[in-house]
């Protein structure tokens, strides 16, 4: 029996909607990252991109657990010498919410070009507009698709 391997070409995407009001931003990350990548369908392959488009709706509305909203930091530096800035996760869902969403699946997905090829296929918004009602997204439930 042949090991199958999914080609580019025939595969098939979905569109699905989340809303993010509520959910802890860890574990909807985790969620967001297996469908960027396609784990969640059983022709997955690790060096092909058979994931599907993600749309995040609410995303001022996630939390997080214990102290991380005013001692979770994050970083970023210029590369040039005293380029250092930080900024917390509470001043970060002030400024952009979508940051956070962003930062947390892109770290969870590999670190290459096909990696930055499936960060490309989610969109994410602060309130609960978005513009694509065109794609007809399907309600993302983990409780239907396990």
């Amino acid at each position: 029996m042949k090991t199958y391997s999914a080609k580019p070409l025939e595969v098939e995407r979905k569109w699905y909607l989340i809303d993010a009001n509520g959910q802890t931003l860890g574990r909807l990350a985790t969620t967001i990252a297996n469908i960027l990548r396609g784990k969640n369908k059983p022709q997955y392959t690790p060096n092909v991109d058979t994931g599907d488009f993600v749309v995040v709706i609410n995303a001022k509305g996630i939390t997080v657990t214990g102290k991380k909203e005013t001692d979770k930091i994050y970083y970023s530096h210029s590369g040039y010498p005293g380029g250092l800035k930080s900024i917390s996760f509470k001043d970060l869902m002030e400024k952009d919410p979508r940051k956070a969403i962003e930062k947390a699946v892109k770290g969870m997905l590999p670190h290459n070009t096909l990696g930055s090829q499936q960060f490309t296929k989610l969109k994410v918004y602060a309130d609960d507009k978005h513009p694509h009602e065109a794609q007809k997204p399907i309600v993302y439930n983990e409780s239907e698709v396990k």
